[in-house]
């Protein structure tokens, strides 16, 4: 569960977020709204990369404020930017750049690297160089990255934006078939399909919080 409680953000002197209060128990959920609407900062919030001015989020019963390094390990997080998180030099060291801290044997770090690539479709770019990758095969390995330490919780920030149509597709299929919760912000409405729940975000507030046929009517209106 993830619980926003009268939740107010301020960064750089402004006012992002503005009592946001949710409960989220739902497998799947979206948030969608206009640039600077305070959605990546919503999401930001879930894994205490971002932490309250004012309020509490509290995620799988942990305080982000006090325990956002045990929350961190277990709620994997996607940037709109896979550059902003690729770190090491070929695909395979940079899926094994995760697993660092495991504890587990070389051997089965190597195996549990081989099948997260064959599973996201990578196993042939093994030995590739990670940022000479197409932008679809980078934000793939990104994911990779996060989904080998099979987190509780996978938030993504806009994760198909810098996607073709192809990769985004892609994406979405990925997404369904995840056993993870997820959240994810995004100006993608196709993304959103299938989902369970979908809040929209503006000006810092939420203002439409509904099944997604529901809340995206109300954002398309807002848009309008």
């Amino acid at each position: 569960m993830i619980e926003f409680s009268d939740v107010r953000v301020r960064l750089g002197g402004r006012e992002v977020l503005r009592g946001i209060t949710a409960t989220l128990r739902e497998r799947r959920v979206g948030v969608v709204g206009a640039n600077g609407s305070g959605k990546s900062t919503l999401a930001r919030l879930v894994n205490g990369l971002v932490t309250p001015t004012e309020g509490a989020v509290t995620v799988l019963g942990m305080d982000t404020r006090r325990q956002a390094a045990k929350i961190r390990r277990r709620v994997g997080f996607v940037f709109t930017d896979p550059d902003a998180q690729i770190v090491m030099p070929t695909v395979a060291e940079d899926v094994a750049f995760s697993l660092r801290r495991s504890g587990l044997p070389a051997a089965e770090i190597e195996r549990r690297v081989r099948r997260a690539l064959a599973e996201h479709g990578l196993q042939d770019h093994a030995d590739h160089p990670a940022h000479q990758l197409s932008g679809g095969q980078k934000q793939l390995l990104a994911l990779c990255s996060v989904l080998v330490l099979d987190p509780d919780i996978l938030v993504m920030d806009e994760p198909t934006t810098l996607l073709d149509l192809r990769h985004s597709r892609h994406v979405a299929e990925i997404l369904r078939a995840l056993p993870q919760r997820i959240l994810v912000a995004t100006h993608d409405l196709d993304l959103l399909a299938g989902f369970d729940r979908v809040l929209v975000v503006d000006e810092g507030r939420v203002v439409a919080d509904d099944e997604p046929e529901q809340a995206i009517r109300h954002y398309r209106k807002l848009m309008a």
